[in-house]
């Protein structure tokens, strides 16, 4: 069984270890992504770091109208926008630093609850040895 000082060593081990998870981790970087519109006469693309790199329209789009090629310029951006998010980044990323704080106050009320265990055996041992 592990004495006190050593449980108390390995929380503050296990503390160090998750604070140090929490520093490492990085969020996901974003990707280019392509909107089409218009049956695709229509192409707007978003860089990495979410701004309009480009614009490609077919001269046919144009003959249509200005009303129905803001509308769709507005649905090929859209659409280049929803291509941001990644799938595997739509699942949202773990608060560590929550994770961290509530493991920690874990940690404590269990020792805490330690502490008044050993302290309650040792009570009672105390006892049954004086009535021996």
């Amino acid at each position: 069984m592990l004495g006190e000082s050593a449980l108390e060593e390995q929380l503050a081990q296990a503390r160090a270890a998750l604070r140090e998870v929490s520093r490492t981790v990085t969020p996901r970087e974003r990707v280019e992504s392509v909107g089409e519109a218009a049956d695709g006469r229509i192409r707007v693309t978003l860089g990495t770091d979410g701004r309009v790199t480009a614009v490609d329209l077919d001269p046919r789009v144009l003959r249509e109208g200005a009303e129905h090629l803001a509308e769709e310029l507005r649905r090929a951006v859209n659409a280049a926008l929803d291509g941001q998010d990644d799938p595997a980044a739509a699942e949202p990323m773990p608060d560590l630093a929550a994770m961290t704080a509530t493991v920690e106050h874990l940690q404590d009320q269990g020792l805490r609850q330690m502490r008044e265990i050993s302290q309650a055996i040792s009570e009672t041992m105390r006892k049954i040895q004086q009535r021996s």
